[in-house]
C-alpha cells in the first residue's frame, strides 16, 4: 500500500478515536479534507524552498559586484576631477590674457585720443574730430574712417591692431564664459558622482556588516576566499611551469625588502580565531592600512604575470621574482603594469584602493614561495620605532 494512503488510514483511525472521546468537537477535518490540506502544505513548502533557493547567493559575488560598481564610479570621478583641474587652468590662462589685452587697449586708446586732439589742434575738421572723440566704441570710430586718412601708414597699422585687439578681447570674454559654464557642469557632475560613490560604499558596508553579524554568511565568505586563494595558487603554479623569467637573488632579501606602501598592518598574517564568531581563519598575507590612492610599489625586481581583477582580491598584480618566489598586491584602485612587464624594485605598479573585500583603503600583500604563503613581516624591513 502506498505510504501516503497508509498514513491517511492511520489519520482516519486517530480521527475516529478523537470523535469517540471528544464528542462535542465539531470542527475536525474529514480524511479527504485532511489529505487536501497536507497536499496544499506540501505545495507551500515546495514554493518556500524554491524561493529560498533563489535567495541563495555567493557573499563574494555580491561584494564583487559592489566593488566593480565602486571602481567604475571612482574612475569617472578621477576623470571629472582632471577635467575640472584643466578647466581651472584654462580659466586662469584666459584671465591672464584678458588682463594683458586690456592693458594694450588702454595704451592704444590713449594714443588715439592724443592723435585726434593734435589733428583738431592743427586744423582738421573740428566737428568730425569732436565726433570721433565722443565715440563710445571702435564701431563708431570706423564710420568716420575717411577723416583718419591723414594718419600715417604706421598709425593706420596701430589702428588696425586696436580693432584686432578689441575682437580678440571679445572672443576671450566669450571663451571665459564658456569655460566657467563648463566648470559649473563638471563641479555638479563630481558632486553627483561623489554622492553615488558614498551610496555604493554604504551598500558595501551593509554587506560587510551582515557578514560580520551572520555567522553562516561569514563562514561562506571564508570558504569562498579559500577557493579564491587556491585558484591563485594554481595560476602561480602554472606560471612557474611556463614562464622563462629567472632570478636567484630574492631568497637573500629576507628581512631587507622595502614596504610596498607606507602604512601599518591592520590584519596580520597566519592563523587567528575570529573574536565574534569563534571561527578559525588563516590569512595568507597582510592588509596594510594606508591612504586611498597611495602608490603601491614592487618590493623587488621581477616580471608581472597577472594584472587584472580577481574575485575576492579586487584589482590584483602578481610579480614573479624567480627561484619560486612571487609577490601579490591586491585591493588596488588602479593598475599601471601589464602582463609581461619587467619591473624594478620600488617601481609603482598601481594605486591603493578599496576594490577587495574590505571597505577601508589599504594594500593586501602576500609573499609566496613555490605555491606556499610566507609571513611577509619576516621579509619586510623592520620599521624604526
Amino acid at each position: 500500500m502506498p505510504y501516503v494512503l497508509r498514513r491517511y488510514k492511520g489519520s482516519t483511525f486517530l480521527l475516529l478515536c478523537s470523535l469517540i472521546f471528544l464528542p462535542f468537537v465539531s470542527y475536525a477535518l474529514t480524511p479527504e479534507e485532511e489529505y487536501k490540506k497536507i497536499q496544499q502544505d506540501m505545495i507551500e513548502q515546495k514554493k518556500k524552498l524554491g524561493e529560498a533557493q533563489k535567495k541563495e547567493y555567493s557573499v563574494l559575488n555580491e561584494l564583487e559586484q559592489a566593488n566593480k560598481k565602486l571602481s567604475i564610479i571612482e574612475g569617472e570621478l578621477r576623470i571629472s576631477r582632471k577635467k575640472l583641474k584643466r578647466t581651472e587652468s584654462e580659466i586662469a590662462a584666459v584671465n591672464s590674457e584678458l588682463i594683458k589685452n586690456r592693458a594694450i587697449l588702454e595704451k592704444q586708446t590713449g594714443w588715439l585720443k592724443r592723435k585726434l586732439r593734435l589733428m583738431h589742434k592743427f586744423g582738421y575738421s573740428g566737428d568730425t574730430i569732436l565726433m570721433l572723440l565722443s565715440a563710445d566704441n571702435i564701431s563708431q570710430m570706423m564710420r568716420t574712417w575717411k577723416y583718419l586718412e591723414n594718419i600715417t601708414r604706421h598709425e593706420h597699422k596701430i589702428l588696425g591692431n586696436y580693432r584686432e585687439n578689441l575682437r580678440s578681447l571679445d572672443e576671450k570674454n566669450n571663451k571665459l564664459l564658456a569655460l566657467k559654464e563648463e566648470f559649473i557642469v563638471n563641479e555638479k557632475h563630481i558632486k553627483t558622482k561623489e554622492a553615488e560613490l558614498s551610496k555604493k560604499k554604504r551598500g558595501k558596508e551593509i554587506i560587510l556588516s551582515s557578514v560580520r553579524h551572520e555567522k553562516a554568511r561569514h563562514l561562506a565568505m571564508i570558504k569562498e576566499m579559500e577557493k579564491a586563494s587556491k585558484k591563485l595558487q594554481d595560476i602561480i603554479s602554472e606560471s612557474s611551469k611556463t614562464d622563462t623569467f629567472s632570478s636567484t637573488g630574492f631568497s637573500r632579501l629576507k628581512g631587507k625588502l622595502p614596504w610596498p606602501v607606507e602604512g601599518s598592518i591592520a590584519l596580520p598574517y597566519g592563523s587567528q580565531k575570529d573574536p565574534q564568531f569563534d571561527t578559525p581563519v588563516f590569512r595568507h598575507g597582510i592588509h596594510i592600512q594606508t591612504d586611498n590612492n597611495s602608490d603601491a610599489r614592487a618590493v623587488s625586481s621581477g616580471k608581472v604575470i597577472f594584472a587584472e581583477w580577481f574575485k575576492g582580491f579586487g584589482k590584483l598584480v602578481i610579480v614573479n621574482h624567480g627561484g619560486g618566489y612571487h609577490t601579490l598586491y591586491g585591493n588596488l584602485s588602479e593598475i599601471f603594469s601589464i602582463v609581461g612587464d619587467i619591473i624594478q624594485e620600488d617601481q609603482t605598479i598601481g594605486q591603493v584602493g578599496t576594490s577587495g573585500i574590505l571597505n577601508a583603503p589599504g594594500l593586501y600583500f602576500e609573499i609566496i614561495y613555490k605555491g606556499k604563503p610566507l609571513d611577509p613581516t619576516q621579509w619586510l624591513k623592520r620599521k624604526k620605532s
